[in-house]
């Protein structure tokens, strides 16, 4: 299943308003990325050092990303039983990543770094949490996909409704795009990090 008109996509108002939101957050982390680099020049602040549960936590979401792609492709293969379990997956990885991240910072807590410990630190607990704050709001739109195909695709007849459905089919393809953005925003950050630790 497939759409036959990518304008349509393309310039569809919710297309649209996730693009201006994604650019939105790529200029927020570009902004606070910069800002860590020259207090860090300006006030020659050591840089911190990633949490290795940090790195964990990339596979995690790396994962979830794959199982989207994944559900993405049994529903253009109207494969249901597919779709329903790639969906669960994603929203059990993101679950574990969500819980990760407080290990992470609970293991920061335990080695008594904390917020105020250096202007560094509060740039490493700041992003990571807003970072998880976007995975959280995005958790709700993919409960809500996993329960409507869990509800309505219980027949033949039901299943090809919501197969043949066009909006479900954007917003799937849109939550997708989201996911994947998370996904890269996250390894950049890391890597932003990572790097630093080297200067």
């Amino acid at each position: 299943m497939t759409n036959n008109n990518p304008n349509e996509f393309l310039f569809h108002p919710k297309n649209v308003m996730l693009f201006i939101l994604l650019f939105g957050l790529a200029f927020l982390f570009l902004a606070l990325t910069v800002a860590y680099v020259y207090i860090r020049v300006t006030n020659g602040v050591p840089p911190v050092q990633v949490p290795a549960l940090f790195v964990v936590n990339t596979l995690i979401l790396v994962g979830s990303s794959w199982t989207m792609i994944r559900a993405k492709k049994c529903y253009l293969a109207d494969d249901t039983q597919g779709y329903q379990q790639n969906l669960l997956y994603t929203l059990v990885l993101s679950g574990f990543f969500t819980a990760m991240q407080a290990v992470a910072w609970y293991w920061l807590f335990q080695q008594n770094i904390y917020l105020n410990s250096s202007t560094t630190i509060g740039f490493l607990y700041v992003i990571s949490f807003v970072h998880l704050a976007h995975v959280l709001a995005g958790l709700p739109f993919l409960v809500r996909f996993y329960r409507a195909a869990k509800k309505y695709m219980i027949d033949p007849v039901t299943v090809l409704v919501y197969f043949s459905d066009p909006g479900k089919r954007l917003g799937l393809r849109l939550l997708t795009i989201y996911w994947h953005f998370l996904d890269i925003l996250w390894i950049y950050l890391v890597l932003f990090f990572a790097i630093n630790q080297l200067f």
